[in-house]
């Protein structure tokens, strides 16, 4: 008799961990999937899960300030379509207690999280600090996505993270690449929407790598023709754009200094085959610099992303 309780108890547990922790979900604003909210699909994943889990997200608009917290690690938020699966919200800093830091349409502190086929906007327009991406968790991938905002669109943060951006669409006003996250951008098409500066790394001392374009695309709106590459948010900042096209908008300068301070003397700023009306070698700020061919050659993934642990993202 005891036996048999004790296989009935058995498999009751085994129906609760199948039926509380499924192997995928589905989001639907019509009620047609598991849930009609991301947080919720989100919630509904497994703490600190040994396996990928994806979260398949069929189009609609979903208002939702999402946070995907450290433990619920290993999710995958895979959209139906990138222009018509969006996440949005309008928080930005100082309306009320919001400041730069919360002011985040959706936040990832899960590591091994993945993003595909989606858009994440933050919708303030252009009223100061507002982020749509906000990234702490390592090991990320965001594959084939739309980042929109004005300032500070997106915040790769912490300087223990380790990101990939591939085949995405980036745009901004001032700073809307900003933060100490090691991040390589592969074929990404990056916009600015106003006379300003992509990129604010705030790179530590200890990195050896900031972030990194490989292959990208800057563009401006035809009204702006007066954007810099970059400008150190803090001292060790180190950003380097490989094989680039560069439009008429960067500055012949490229580089520019953080209100006036000494950030800049130990940065590391870099290019390395540059293209396009917006690369004038020889007008580059003299505090930057022009990588050679076997300096170039070191910027490979399996560098870029070594860290403690080596990590090659798929």
């Amino acid at each position: 008799m005891k036996i048999f309780t004790l296989i009935l108890f058995l498999a009751s547990i085994t129906s609760v961990n199948a039926q509380t922790y499924p192997k995928s979900l589905t989001v639907a604003k019509d009620g047609s999937g598991d849930y009609q909210t991301i947080q919720e699909a989100v919630n509904a994943v497994r703490d600190l899960s040994e396996v990928q889990v994806p979260i398949y997200i069929k189009n609609g608009v979903y208002k939702e300030k999402l946070i995907v917290p450290a433990q619920k690690s290993k999710i995958s938020l895979i959209g139906e379509d990138k222009d018509k699966t969006i996440i949005t919200y309008d928080d930005y800093s100082g309306k009320g207690a919001i400041n730069t830091y919360t002011s985040h349409t959706v936040l990832v502190q899960g590591n091994d999280f993945k993003a595909e086929n989606l858009t994440f906007e933050n919708a303030a327009g252009p009223v100061g600090q507002a982020v749509a991406l906000h990234v702490e968790a390592d090991r990320v991938v965001i594959k084939n996505c739309k980042i929109l905002g004005n300032q500070d669109t997106l915040f790769p943060s912490a300087d223990t993270s380790r990101q990939y951006y591939v085949d995405c669409y980036i745009e901004g006003t001032t700073d809307f690449i900003f933060g100490a996250a090691t991040v390589v951008f592969e074929r990404c098409h990056i916009h600015s929407k106003k006379n300003s500066y992509i990129t604010a790394a705030s790179t530590t001392q200890a990195q050896p790598y900031g972030f990194i374009f490989f292959n990208c695309k800057l563009t401006a709106d035809p009204a702006f023709q007066k954007v810099y590459l970059g400008r150190p948010w803090r001292p060790y900042a180190k950003t380097v754009f490989i094989n680039t096209e560069m439009g008429p908008h960067i500055l012949p300068a490229g580089w520019h200094v953080w209100n006036e301070n000494k950030n800049h003397e130990t940065t590391f700023y870099a290019e390395y085959g540059s293209s396009g009306p917006g690369f004038v070698k020889e007008s580059r700020v003299d505090w930057s610099k022009q990588l050679t061919k076997k300096e170039a050659k070191t910027y490979t993934l399996k560098n870029i992303f070594a860290g403690r642990t080596a990590w090659m993202p798929k």
